[in-house]
């Protein structure tokens, strides 16, 4: 009995590790889609484009507060690399023009 507790532990422990890690790269592609987004000129794109960045900010605009400065926060050296000058900040929202 007590060895079967130890197995489900130690398998929740691994489940666990493996859900943080794919939450970590959710959170990046969230981070990337909120930078894309806020830098986009929907004037400039085409209607279909337009459309879809307009469910991607939607979606994104869902999120709690924590989780997008989270989204964020996991993308903000590469976009702080990228340009210097900007990029989105924490606690802004995302939108869609």
């Amino acid at each position: 009995m007590m060895r079967q507790q130890k197995e489900e532990a130690s398998m929740l422990s691994r489940e666990l590790d493996i859900l943080m890690g794919e939450r970590q790269t959710l959170l990046q592609v969230v981070g990337a889609a909120a930078a894309l987004i806020a830098s986009l000129d929907s004037r400039a794109l085409p209607p279909t484009a337009v459309k879809s960045a307009d469910l991607v900010a939607t979606t994104i605009n869902a999120l709690s507060e924590e989780t997008l400065r989270d989204a964020l926060a996991a993308v903000r050296a590469e976009i702080e690399e990228e340009n210097d000058a900007g990029g989105a900040r924490d606690g802004e929202r995302v939108v869609s023009h």
